[in-house]
C-alpha cells in the first residue's frame, strides 16, 4: 500500500497524474477545466454525445463557461472527451459528478452513481483515486460505492483510494467558482483522505479535510438544508401575512435592519435547481434508517412545494379583480429559469406555474433572455419579445425570475397589471396602483 500511495502522491504533485471526470454537466465540466488549468491531462466522460461533441469542438453549453475556456483547454492538448468508459485503467484519478435526482416518492435515485461506480469497478486497478462529488446522503460512498469497488478483491484505503468531496457550484455566481470555493474532502480512511486532499489541493485554492466521507456527505446536505429550511420559514410567514393582510416584504425590510441575530432570506414562487428542492430529502430518507424524523426538512419541503400553487391563487385574484376568468386570460411570465441571470431550468417553479395555468385553460407566454425556448409536457414555447405590444396583450404579467437587465419600470408602465413575486418593483411601486405583491 505504501508504494501505491507514494507513487500516486508523486504523480499528483508532479501533475503527471491522468484525471477522468465522469459527468460533464454543471459540476463536471467546470472541474475538468480547472484540472486542465492545474496541468493535469483530463478526460471527460459523458453518455450524452452532444455534450462530448461540443467539448471536442471547443463549444460551451453552460452559461458560466465561455467557449474560449474550452477551446484553450483543447488547444493545450490536456482535455479530451468521450462517451465510452474504455481505458479507465489508464487514469489515475476518477471524479464522479453525475446527477442524483429524487424519484416521484422523494426517494434518492442513485442509478447514475451506481452505474458509474460499476464501470469503474470493471476497470479498477491498484493505486487509483476515486472521488464522488455528487450530492447524496451520508453513507453513500461507503455503503454503495465501496462494496461495488471492492467486489473484485481490491480493498479501499489499501489498494485504491476512495473519497467524497461534495460539489459547491452556484450557477451565475461571478465571485465564487470552482477554483476559489473551499473544497471539503473526506476519505474512507486516512490514506484516502491524504491522497484526495493532495489532489484537490493542486486544483483548488483551499481544501477543508474532514474525518470521513460521511462527514463530507453530511456537510453538503446540511448546507442545502439550511437554505431550504430558512426559505421555507419566510415562505410560511408570507402565507400567513397574506391571510392577515400584511405586506410581508415590509416586515422583512424592517427585520433585516437588525445588525445581529438574523440573516436575510426571502420568499418567492418556489425553489429550484438541484440543491434546495432535492438534496435535503436525501437526508430525510436516510434518517428513517435510524428511526429519526427530520421535521424541519419535511415541513420546509411541503411549504416550498406549495408556493407555485399559491402564485396560481394570487393570479386568480388579480384576474378576478379585472373581471377575467383564467380560462379566457393571457398570462405573461417574466423569467422561467430557476434563479436570476442563468438559463438553468432544473426544478424551476416557473414550470409548475405554467402547468397549473394550463390546467386552468389560460394562455401562457413567457419572456426570458436566458431561455430562448423550452419544451414542457410536449409543448414548445418560445421567449416572447419584451415590448409594449407583448405587455399590453397580456391580462397579467407575473415577475417570476428577476433577471438583471430587465427594465421593470418599463414593464410596469406598459403592463395591464403586474404580480411581483420577487419585490423587484419596490423602488418605484408607490408610483403605480396596478402592482400586486406575492
Amino acid at each position: 500500500m505504501g508504494d501505491l500511495k507514494s507513487s500516486l502522491l508523486a504523480k499528483i504533485r508532479q501533475r503527471s497524474a491522468k484525471v477522468g471526470v465522469i459527468g460533464l454537466g454543471y459540476v463536471g465540466l467546470p472541474f475538468a477545466l480547472e484540472a486542465v488549468r492545474a496541468g493535469f491531462f483530463t478526460r471527460g466522460i459523458d453518455l450524452d454525445p452532444a455534450r462530448v461533441a461540443a467539448v471536442l469542438r471547443g463549444e460551451s453549453y453552460i452559461d458560466d463557461i465561455p467557449s474560449a475556456q474550452i477551446q484553450a483547454a483543447r488547444e493545450s492538448g490536456l482535455l479530451t472527451a468521450t462517451t465510452g468508459y474504455e481505458g479507465l485503467d489508464d487514469l489515475d484519478v476518477l471524479v464522479i459528478a453525475v446527477p442524483t435526482p429524487l424519484d416521484e416518492h422523494l426517494t434518492p435515485d442513485l442509478r447514475y452513481v451506481r452505474s458509474a461506480t460499476e464501470q469503474i469497478a470493471a476497470h479498477l486497478r491498484p493505486g487509483q483515486l476515486i472521488s464522488l462529488e455528487s450530492t447524496t446522503y451520508p453513507g453513500t460512498t461507503e455503503e454503495v460505492m465501496q462494496p461495488l469497488l471492492e467486489a473484485g478483491g481490491l480493498q479501499a484505503d489499501r489498494d485504491f483510494f476512495l473519497a467524497h468531496s461534495p460539489e459547491r457550484v452556484d450557477p451565475g455566481n461571478k465571485k465564487w467558482h470552482t477554483r476559489n470555493t473551499p473544497k471539503v474532502v473526506g476519505g474512507v480512511g486516512p490514506n484516502s483522505l491524504e491522497v484526495a486532499a493532495a489532489f484537490y489541493g493542486q486544483v483548488v485554492e483551499t481544501v477543508v479535510p474532514v474525518s470521513s466521507a460521511r462527514v463530507a456527505e453530511m456537510t453538503k446536505v446540511f448546507e442545502n438544508t439550511f437554505r431550504a429550511v430558512n426559505i421555507g420559514l419566510v415562505n410560511e410567514f408570507l402565507l400567513l401575512a397574506d391571510r392577515m393582510g400584511l405586506n410581508f416584504w415590509e416586515v422583512l425590510d424592517a427585520a433585516f435592519t437588525k445588525p445581529f441575530g438574523i440573516m436575510p432570506f426571502y420568499p418567492g414562487p418556489g425553489v429550484g435547481g438541484h440543491c434546495v428542492p432535492i438534496d435535503p430529502h436525501y437526508l430525510e430518507w436516510k434518517a428513517r434508517e435510524y428511526g429519526f424524523t427530520t421535521r424541519f426538512i419535511r415541513t420546509a419541503g411541503e411549504i416550498n412545494r406549495q408556493m407555485p400553487a399559491f402564485v396560481r391563487t394570487k393570479i386568480w385574484r388579480c384576474l378576478n379583480a379585472a373581471g377575467k376568468a383564467p380560462s379566457r386570460s393571457r398570462v405573461l411570465l417574466l423569467g422561467v429559469a430557476y434563479k436570476p441571470n442563468v438559463g438553468d431550468l432544473r426544478e424551476s417553479p416557473a414550470l409548475e406555474i405554467i402547468r397549473l395555468l394550463w390546467e386552468d385553460g389560460a394562455e401562457v407566454l413567457y419572456h426570458d433572455p436566458f431561455v430562448p425556448s423550452l419544451t414542457l409536457d410536449g409543448r414548445t414555447l418560445t421567449s416572447a419579445p419584451l415590448d409594449e405590444a407583448t405587455l399590453r396583450s397580456a391580462d397579467l404579467t407575473v415577475i417570476v425570475t428577476p433577471h438583471r437587465g430587465v427594465d421593470y419600470r418599463f414593464v410596469t408602465q406598459h403592463a395591464r397589471h403586474v404580480l411581483d413575486t420577487r419585490n423587484v418593483t419596490a423602488p418605484f411601486r408607490a408610483e403605480f396602483d396596478h402592482i400586486t405583491l406575492l
